[in-house]
């Protein structure tokens, strides 16, 4: 009997691989540039988060907490002011527009 030879496509193989490779390799970095409001938002993040007003990234709940979120406002209240004349309009409505979102949040909290 003649042997009958077969043709295989092995192009799958090679895809699959190459496939499996991509997934096992870390995603590229994304180029990511800080800014005075990227920071601001960041400290104003976590006021909400001490606030109860979103999730707390480490326990995945909701927790108020009041002395934090003072102590975050306070530290927005401090950079306001250090920065105050070197900051352009929209940056200072911006600072302006979130202490008094948070400070009106916290009174309404802590009654």
């Amino acid at each position: 009997m003649d042997e009958i030879k077969k043709k295989i496509d092995e192009s799958w193989k090679n895809s699959a691989e190459k496939e499996k490779s991509v997934q096992n390799e870390p995603a590229p970095k994304q180029d990511f540039k800080m800014s005075f409001p990227v920071f601001v938002s960041s400290l104003g993040m976590q006021a909400l988060a001490a606030l109860g007003e979103m999730e707390n990234p480490l326990t995945k709940k909701k927790e108020l907490d009041l002395e934090q979120a003072k102590y975050m406002i306070e530290i927005i209240e401090i950079l306001q002011e250090k920065t105050k004349g070197n900051l352009t309009s929209e940056e200072s409505q911006m600072i302006e527009g979130l202490l008094y979102q948070l400070r009106m949040l916290y009174v309404s909290k802590a009654k």
